[in-house]
């Protein structure tokens, strides 16, 4: 233990003293695991403390402007920030990552290429999306268009989901990334480690199907073809958490309706290898009193947590939440205290009985990006406060993985454990 212990303490320091110097640190050559209901990396606990910054391919794709993804992850990096998720489509039009279907843009590749290569420069490992529910870089809606255009009965966007023709192109879309060949690095995107997960659609939802029969399919038909060609990253849906029809009371923790998943059988597919959850109270529970948000917050991690720990037994991940600068009543320290009460229950369940190894808040972004703003921007550089709260989670996380791993440690010395 005192081995370890040292070689943790010389890589704190050699990680402060090359970020400050602008060297960069080696990134591990292991994929994160699981294990029942915890990450694994290097055969200990891995617990995360994360951030989503979607824009980062978009950005990157303009060199020019890479200079915004190398400030975000050095000033992640200094708040303690580990995981990144963020986009890995853009479908439609001349600007966009997928042109039309199988045509791609090399320079967008190579913005993607970038932030792979930049992300593994500061130790910061990535979740993937591979699409999305909505139009915003063209998801669904685009994928049913060129399935139209392609003479498909399309009766809508949720063919996305059944149709042969459109279900075609988003394999090949998968296969496309999966198998990229990084430009900067020489290695695979389905090699590296610095990716730590794919996620299939970021947000699901389907109107004809409220049951979430429909997603399910679509679900274990995409995640068996994504284990086909890389079977060594980490698979999660991008589910937001809402309950389907599978288990009736959990329909409670709803707020007020459903959309088209069930955060139960979707993640109970075996090539699902962990489950998620997004929560905004404030767009879902609109006109309600700060009180009352987080009264539902605590709920819907609650019913989240045990059900991935009991029914899933898989590790679940706080995948999106924030606070919007355009509800009434805003002020930084109403999003810090909003902030200091998620990640404070979410240490406590993590604390008492693991399962939730991990959240990413929505969203971080650089310096001079105010055209990307959403109201839930946080700019590291410019908001001390709020990257105080962040930073204070980042190092209690780290103290409790600490905790885990001595435990761990002395779990595996006894004898016939398993």
């Amino acid at each position: 233990m005192k081995n370890s212990t040292k070689t943790t303490i010389f890589l704190a320091i050699l990680l402060f003293v090359t970020l400050v110097s602008g060297q960069k640190v080696p990134f591990p050559s292991s994929f994160v695991e699981t294990r029942g209901t915890q990450f694994v990396l290097n055969g200990s606990p891995f617990l995360f403390n994360g951030f989503n910054s979607y824009w980062l391919m978009n950005v990157a794709s303009r060199p020019n402007e890479r200079y915004k993804i190398t400030n975000v992850f050095r000033d992640a990096a200094a708040a303690g920030l580990t995981v990144c998720r963020t986009w890995a489509f853009s479908d439609g039009g001349d600007r966009a990552l997928q042109i039309s279907p199988g045509v791609y843009n090399e320079f967008f590749f190579q913005g993607l290429d970038f932030v792979i290569s930049e992300a593994r420069n500061y130790r910061i490992q990535l979740i993937l999306s591979l699409s999305n529910n909505y139009h915003d870089f063209g998801g669904r809606p685009q994928y049913v268009n060129w399935g139209r255009a392609a003479g498909a009965s399309i009766k809508s966007d949720d063919d996305f989901y059944t149709n042969e023709v459109v279900k075609r192109y988003f394999k090949n879309h998968v296969t496309k990334v999966l198998t990229r060949i990084n430009t900067m690095t020489g290695i695979a995107y389905k090699d590296d480690p610095t990716i730590m997960a794919w996620e299939l659609i970021n947000e699901p939802r389907c109107q004809v199907d409220y049951s979430g029969k429909t997603l399910n399919g679509w679900v274990q038909e995409m995640a068996s073809h994504v284990k086909s060609i890389d079977n060594r990253h980490l698979l999660e849906i991008g589910l937001e958490g809402f309950y389907g029809d599978s288990i009736e009371d959990r329909k409670q923790f709803n707020p007020g309706f459903q959309l088209g998943s069930d955060f139960i059988t979707n993640n109970q597919i075996k090539e699902i290898d962990f489950t998620t959850i997004h929560a905004y109270p404030d767009q879902w529970l609109p006109g309600q009193s700060d009180n009352v948000h987080i009264e539902f917050m605590q709920r819907w991690m609650t019913s989240h947590w045990t059900d991935s720990r009991t029914i899933l037994k898989k590790p679940l991940v706080f995948a999106e939440f924030g606070k919007s600068s355009k509800d009434s009543g805003f002020s930084i320290s109403v999003r810090d205290s909003f902030l200091n009460t998620i990640y404070t229950n979410i240490y406590d369940f993590a604390k008492n009985g693991g399962t939730i190894d991990g959240s990413m808040v929505w969203q971080v972004m650089a310096e001079q990006m105010e055209s990307y703003y959403d109201g839930y921007e946080v700019v590291l550089s410019q908001n001390p406060s709020t990257t105080n709260v962040i930073t204070q989670h980042s190092n209690n996380i780290t103290a409790l993985a600490h905790s885990l791993n001595r435990k761990f440690d002395n779990l595996k010395r006894k004898p016939n454990n398993v």
